[in-house]
């Protein structure tokens, strides 16, 4: 395993002393692993969530090339209705 050093801060350096002696962690090598593998998730949920919103443009964008789906103003009206009935389209 390889290993790095860093410089903090004294309060940045006291915050990760509290949370080891807290018990949260073992150690500072340990503190800063799990925060690499929450920014890790971060950034792969950030990708997904953009591949998702990229397919669903394009799925949008092919619906309405082909007549489908509703303008954005029919849409937003639509929405103030069932907005204004309770969430009710039909009422």
């Amino acid at each position: 395993m390889a290993s790095m050093n860093i410089s903090l801060p004294d309060p940045m350096r006291d915050y990760v002393q509290d949370r080891i002696e807290s018990g949260q962690y073992a150690s500072v090598s340990d503190y800063v692993r799990d925060l690499i593998r929450r920014d890790q998730g971060a950034m792969e949920d950030e990708e997904r969530w953009l591949r998702d919103l990229d397919v669903s443009i394009t799925k949008s964008l092919a619906e309405m090339h082909a007549g489908e789906g509703m303008d954005l103003d029919t849409a937003c009206d639509t929405v103030l209705v069932e907005l204004e009935n309770g969430g009710r389209a039909d009422a």
